[in-house]
């Protein structure tokens, strides 16, 4: 607690000046955004955000009430402002009253004042970016409107009510620690949703990956290998966002563990760091090769607040959980590593989180705990590759090309060249848009792998580029 009559000045000082910094961050988006016009600005701001430090600092036991008694000033500039100006909107009047409380909370207390911080700065955020949220609102349609307030309105009546103990009935499950889970994961899901959004359609094929990486990295998976099927010169892109989402998986499940059980961050971040760089570096050979590709647009994302993926996940992680419990204490670590090779076969979060949440309890040591995570991690890896080639997908991997020119197959995909006779052995480099799929014949199965022509660059071709 900041006490200006017997503290030190230097701290009421410096209090006074973050009440006054905040309020003057704030005022600045509001002028250089025109929304306050006559009614608020760099000036202003700053100075009710000082008449709240100054109330919190001398006179505490009155702050509701000065709070109470600057609204009606507020409120009567507001709505003249209104009458002359025509500009309806509140957005600016709950600033300044949010505003009184940011510069009470800063001198309240150190504690106060980081969160006051924090505040300001979101609150700075969602003012500057008025317009992203407009267009992200009347681009997400009625149905996920709706299926999103039915989601929020479960979890707010539902969480209450679940019991925050371990139920003999549920086998020694905590229903509220499991459904506090799900909303965690769909949460995250939704953060990266509501970017996508924001920045869609002009996001790029990285974005488009990583974003799909927090959403659902094996839609994403399936999605690219679809668009291959549709335009094989796409192939290196739809790689390249492949990759870029498997890449996520890991930050996002170390995410999850520092939420779940921060000490045991330090344990996994090493090889899900490793996993990280290795796959950065094969994303950047093939960004490198996406720069004459065709852009791909990618699909639409779908909304995770929905209640039957959350309901789904909800249940693989009470499986999981309680599979994993009873495969530690029969079989010990052997037991465990086996749970999170076929757990994260289906879903990494769920095997992510449990393993954390057991390592907290003391269930596993963090040994087990770490490798049966990076167990789940390499297993959903290889779901997303088996899921590529199944998919008809065989672009994402290297497949055979014949020269039009001397009709000599060679193995290319994620390299660029191709060998040809006529270059006496020397490898040429050919372009995407030398590219032409032949048409596959009548009930070809998805396993047949089609037959696709690349021009070489050889002088004496009379159709090289």
């Amino acid at each position: 607690m900041v006490d200006p009559t017997t503290g030190p000045l230097a701290e009421t000082i410096f209090h006074l000046l973050l009440a006054t910094g905040l309020g003057a961050l704030i005022g600045l988006e509001r002028e250089q955004s025109e929304s306050g016009g006559s009614f608020a600005g760099s000036r202003t701001f700053p100075l009710i955000a000082l008449y709240g430090a100054l109330v919190q600092a001398f006179f505490p036991s009155v702050l509701p009430l000065a709070v109470g008694t600057l609204v009606v000033p507020l409120t009567v500039a507001y709505v003249g402002k209104i009458w002359y100006e025509g500009d309806i909107g509140l957005t600016t009047l709950v600033a300044a009253l949010v505003t009184v409380i940011l510069g009470a909370m800063a001198m309240h207390s150190d504690r106060g004042a980081i969160i006051a911080i924090i505040v300001g700065g979101a609150i700075t955020v969602l003012l500057s970016v008025k317009d992203p949220i407009h267009e992200f609102a009347n681009r997400i349609e009625e149905s996920e409107r709706r299926a999103s307030a039915k989601f929020i309105l479960v979890v707010l009546v539902v969480l209450p009510a679940l019991p925050d103990r371990s139920l003999d009935v549920l086998y020694g499950l905590n229903p509220r620690f499991i459904w506090l889970m799900v909303v965690f994961v769909t949460g995250l899901g939704f953060v990266a949703y509501v970017l996508g959004q924001t920045l869609a359609p002009e996001r790029g094929i990285a974005l488009t990956g990583i974003v799909g990486g927090f959403v659902s990295s094996t839609a994403t998976t399936v999605s690219m290998a679809e668009k291959t099927t549709q335009n094989a010169t796409l192939y290196h892109v739809c790689a390249f966002a492949v990759v870029t989402a498997s890449i996520v998986m890991f930050p996002r499940a170390l995410i999850e563990i520092a939420v779940v059980n921060p000490d045991l961050l330090s344990s996994v971040a090493l090889p899900l760091g490793a996993m990280t760089v290795v796959g950065a570096v094969a994303a950047g050979v093939l960004y490198w090769l996406t720069a004459s590709d065709e852009a791909v647009e990618p699909d639409e994302l779908k909304n995770p607040f929905r209640l039957r993926p959350a309901l789904l996940f909800g249940v693989i992680f009470a499986a999981v959980l309680l599979v994993s419990e009873y495969a530690n204490e029969w079989f010990g670590a052997s037991g465990v590593y086996a749970t999170a090779f076929f757990s994260g076969l289906a879903d990494v979060d769920a095997m992510t989180i449990t393993l954390s949440q057991l390592a907290a309890e003391g269930t596993v040591s963090t040994e087990v705990a770490t490798t049966g995570i990076v167990i789940a991690a390499i297993a959903n890896t290889f779901v997303k590759a088996a899921l590529a080639w199944v998919l008809d997908t065989h672009r994402l991997v290297p497949t055979r090309v014949d020269c039009t020119r001397c009709r000599r197959p060679e193995r290319s995909g994620f390299s660029r060249r191709v060998n040809c006779p006529l270059t006496r052995g020397r490898s040429r480099r050919t372009s995407s848009r030398n590219l032409r799929e032949t048409t596959p014949s009548p009930g070809a199965s998805i396993w047949t792998l089609e037959r696709t022509q690349m021009l070489c660059n050889h002088p004496s071709n009379p159709q090289r580029q």
